[in-house]
C-alpha cells in the first residue's frame, strides 16, 4: 500500500493544498462540479467543528432551526440590494415532477428572506423579541471557478438570524457574535485573526454593518472565516415585519445574521498543514491519538497493552489502534497525512521497559514515556501541541504585517505577500481600483483615525486604518 504523494508547498502552494486534501481522504470528487463528496475524515472534521460551536452558540440562547431549502424567486426581486448580490449565484428550480413551475424557486444561496418569511409570521408585541436562531444546513451558489472548501457550489454552514426590538440589542448581538467566532477560530482551532469592521464595498449585500475575522496562509493570502452583520431594518421594511412596543406603538423590527462555513477547514489546512499532510487542532482532529504496534509477531504482549492504553485514554480521547502488517514508516506516515496529533508506538523492548514512543505531530520528536504516567503526560502533551501550533501561526501573522505610508510601499508589500496596514480614505470605486491595480483588498477596519492624515491612494482625508492583502 502507498500513500498518496504531497506536493512541495514551496514549489506550487495550490497544488500543495489539493494534493493534501486528496492525501488525507478529505472529500472526492462527485459527477457535478463544485459538489464535493465529504469522505470520513472531512466529515469528522466538520461535525467536531460543529459539535463545539453549536455548544458555545447555545450557551447565548440561540437555539437551533431548520428552514427549507426553496425560497420563491418572487421573493429575491423584493430586495433590490441582495438581489444584486446574489442574482449571478442562484439555482434555479423550474419544474416540479413533469409540471413547469408556475414560478421558480432559489435554492437558498442565504436565509435572510426564508428568515424573515417566517419573524414576520410570528412576531407581533416585544414580548417576542429578542429572537435568536440558527440553522446547520447547505447552501447553493453558482461559482465557475471551484476550489475544495473554498469556494464550492454547495457548502455546509451554520447561519444564525436574529430580531430585536432596537438597533443597540441588535448591535450587541452582532459584535457578540463575531467575539464568539474569533475566540473559537483561536483558541479551538488555534488559528490567530484580525478582526474588525468591514468597509462598505467589502461589506455583506443588505447589510448596514459586517464584522470579520480574517487569517493569513502560509501562502500570505488571507482568507475571511467568519461575519457577521447588523442587517438594520433593510430587510424587515421590505417585508413589513413590525412588532408592537410597550407604547402600542408598531415598529420595525431590527436584524442581525452571522455564519461560518466549511470553508474554515480550508482554513486550517492552509494555516496548519505541511509538506507531510494535515497538522489539526486536537478538537477537530478525527483521531486525537494513534496507537501503533511494532514487531506484534515477536511479541504477543503488545496487544495487551495497546489495549491498556486504550482503555486508559478512550474515553477522553478519540483513540485509534493500528496492528496491521504494514511497517512502522507506513504506519507513522499515514498518521502524518491525516494530522493526528499524537502517535503512541510499542514494540517488544517497550513492553519489557513499562514505556513507550511517543511522537509529536507538529514538531515530529520523540520521547520515550512511561506506562504508569501516560495519562498525564498526553493531556500536557496535547497542551502544548496547541499552544505550539498557535504560536507558530500567530508569529507568521504578526511578521506579515508592515504599515505603509504610501502607494510604492503598499504595491511592495504585496508583491511580497504580506499584509499592509495603512490610512485609507477611498470609497467602493476606490477600493475596485486598488485591487485592479495590485491585486490586494481592504480586509477589516482596525481603527478609527482621529487626527489628520492622508490616505496612501487616493490623497484624500482618511477616516480608518485599514489591513489590506490579496485574499481568497
Amino acid at each position: 500500500m502507498k500513500l498518496d504523494k504531497i506536493v512541495v508547498r514551496n514549489e506550487n502552494f495550490a497544488a500543495w493544498y489539493t494534493s493534501v486534501i486528496q492525501a488525507a481522504k478529505l472529500i472526492d470528487y462527485s459527477s457535478i462540479k463544485g459538489m464535493m463528496i465529504f469522505q470520513p475524515n472531512g466529515w469528522a472534521i466538520w461535525q467536531n467543528i460543529v459539535h463545539e460551536l453549536d455548544r458555545r452558540l447555545s450557551t447565548k440562547g440561540i437555539k437551533n432551526v431548520q428552514l427549507p431549502l426553496l425560497i420563491k424567486q418572487s421573493e429575491f426581486s423584493k430586495e433590490k440590494e441582495h438581489v444584486e448580490g446574489f442574482a449571478p449565484e442562484l439555482f434555479l428550480v423550474t419544474q416540479q415532477g413533469d409540471k413547469k413551475l408556475e414560478e421558480p424557486y432559489v435554492m437558498r444561496p442565504t436565509s435572510e428572506i426564508a428568515f424573515c418569511k417566517y419573524f414576520k409570521k410570528n412576531i407581533t408585541s416585544y414580548n417576542d423579541l429578542p429572537i435568536k436562531y440558527n440553522q446547520w444546513c447547505n447552501v447553493f451558489r453558482v461559482e465557475k471557478n471551484t476550489r475544495p472548501f473554498l469556494r464550492n457550489v454547495e457548502f455546509f454552514w451554520q447561519e444564525m438570524h436574529s430580531a430585536h426590538v432596537n438597533q443597540k440589542d441588535a448591535m450587541e448581538t452582532t459584535k457578540e457574535l463575531i467575539e464568539i467566532y474569533k475566540d473559537f477560530t483561536n483558541y479551538f482551532l488555534c488559528i490567530p485573526t484580525l478582526m474588525g469592521e468591514k468597509t462598505e464595498g467589502e461589506r455583506f449585500a443588505g447589510a448596514n454593518n459586517t464584522y470579520t475575522i480574517e487569517a493569513l496562509m502560509q501562502d500570505g493570502q488571507a482568507l475571511q472565516c467568519a461575519t457577521s452583520h447588523y442587517l438594520g431594518q433593510n430587510f424587515s421594511k421590505i417585508f413589513d415585519i413590525k412588532f408592537q412596543n410597550k407604547e402600542n406603538q408598531y415598529e420595525f423590527i431590527h436584524q442581525t445574521s452571522a455564519g461560518m462555513s466549511t470553508r474554515i477547514i480550508g482554513a486550517i489546512i492552509m494555516v496548519h498543514a505541511d509538506d507531510k499532510g494535515l497538522v489539526l487542532p486536537v478538537g477537530v482532529a478525527p483521531t486525537q491519538i494513534a496507537l501503533l504496534s511494532i514487531l506484534l509477531d515477536r511479541e504477543p504482549k503488545i496487544n495487551q497493552m495497546i489495549e491498556y492504553i486504550y482503555k486508559l485514554l478512550h474515553n477522553k480521547y478519540r483513540v485509534s489502534i493500528d496492528n496491521s502488517n504494514n511497517g512502522l514508516g507506513f504506519k507513522i506516515a499515514n498518521q502524518e497525512v491525516q494530522g493526528t496529533p499524537i502517535i503512541i508506538v510499542i514494540g517488544p523492548k517497550d513492553v519489557a521497559d513499562n514505556k513507550a514512543v511517543l511522537i509529536r505531530r507538529d514538531n515530529g520528536l520523540k520521547q520515550i514515556i512511561s506506562i504508569s504516567t501516560i495519562d498525564k503526560m498526553i493531556d500536557e502533551q496535547l497542551h502544548q501541541y496547541q499552544i505550539a501550533i498557535y504560536k507558530k501561526a500567530e508569529q507568521r501573522l504578526n511578521a506579515s504585517i508592515v504599515e505603509v505610508n504610501n502607494f510604492e510601499e503598499f504595491n511592495q508589500v504585496i508583491k511580497d505577500k504580506k499584509i499592509a496596514k495603512a490610512a485609507w480614505g477611498g470609497n467602493v470605486e476606490d477600493e475596485k481600483l486598488l485591487k485592479e491595480q495590485t491585486g490586494a483588498s481592504p480586509r477589516c477596519i482596525v481603527s478609527i483615525i482621529v487626527h489628520p492624515t492622508t490616505c496612501f491612494f487616493t490623497k484624500k482625508p482618511a477616516h480608518h486604518i485599514v489591513y489590506f492583502a490579496r485574499a481568497y
